[in-house]
């Protein structure tokens, strides 16, 4: 049996977890990864990109960035999640608001470490990016379209990463983040959806608090139908082997997102609205070996 003390290091444990959200970042390490062996570099050997010390320091710059930026995220939206997820503010508050600024300030530092193995420049992106995360949290997600968009660009920025080490500037790789980045615009609108009571309670000028939900689901009904347009190029004008069955299944989970959005009138409704599309989301990542089911086989040697 556990002792008292260490069922208490446990507990601080999985809400040190629950605050920096290490299963999304963790399933971004694997985007970057896959990403970088079947789109950015597909004609390097396997065993170069996968034990490329380079690659590696970039994605583990990319995930201290990013826990840095769910901790001052969470630093700032204290009280309204209060009001938006008791339980999992419950649980997040073990660890002291005290704690949580020195762990970001931590992870930020182990971020710009990180980025300094791969050169100056890298320094110089993850510092900007650090900073534009502080910028949105602080200020910037508390104003209509502003707050959704930015939060959209910081969310494909570490992609960029990897893009720009390898340098890569085929036309399809910017048609597939822009699928990306109006998934991710959708989820933050879904989110301020699901969210809106707090919102309202801490004055947040977000869309749906501003312009009312009718709105936000036009928004999020013409978003839906703008993927159609990077859908649709991927699968006419470039060869995404069997990864066109994910595609396909997209544009049938959309139809699906907007029947239940039509019929939404509370945060249930948006909490499954928003499960759909992070369920699109992390099972396209998966989906990028669909790509070229022979690549590992091929390039091993």
């Amino acid at each position: 049996m556990l002792s008292r003390k260490q069922k208490h290091l446990l507990l601080k444990f999985f809400s040190l977890l629950s605050v920096v959200r290490g299963y999304n970042i963790l399933v971004i390490a694997i985007a970057q990864y896959l990403t970088s062996i079947y789109i950015l570099a597909p004609d390097l050997p396997l065993g170069q990109v996968v034990f490329d010390p380079n690659l590696l320091c970039l994605v583990l710059a990319s995930a201290a960035a990013i826990a840095g930026g769910y901790i001052i995220n969470n630093f700032y939206d204290s009280e309204k999640d209060l009001i938006n997820r008791p339980n999992k503010t419950m649980l997040d508050r073990i660890v002291s608001q005290q704690t949580k600024l020195s762990g970001y300030f931590i992870l930020n530092l182990i971020s710009v470490v990180f980025a300094s193995y791969v050169s100056f420049r890298a320094v110089a992106f993850f510092s900007i990016y650090i900073f534009m995360i502080w910028f949105y949290s602080h200020k910037l997600k508390k104003y209509p379209f502003v707050g959704n968009l930015v939060a959209a660009i910081l969310a494909v920025v570490p992609f960029f990463a990897v893009f720009i080490y390898y340098q890569n500037f085929n036309e399809v790789i910017f048609v597939h983040a822009t699928f990306l980045f109006l998934l991710i615009s959708m989820r933050e609108l879904t989110k301020d959806l699901e969210n809106i009571t707090g919102d309202l309670a801490q004055n947040y000028r977000t869309i749906p608090v501003v312009y009312g939900t009718k709105i936000s689901k036009r928004m999020l009904s013409f978003l839906s139908i703008a993927t159609l347009v990077p859908i649709v190029l991927l699968l006419v004008k470039y060869d995404v082997g069997y990864m066109f069955i994910y595609f396909l299944g997209s544009i049938l989970s959309l139809a699906l997102f907007n029947v239940i959005l039509w019929k939404s009138s509370r945060k249930l409704h948006y909490i499954i609205l928003h499960t759909i599309l992070k369920l699109i989301i992390v099972v396209g990542v998966f989906s990028i070996v669909l790509l070229n089911v022979d690549v590992v086989l091929s390039r091993v040697i």
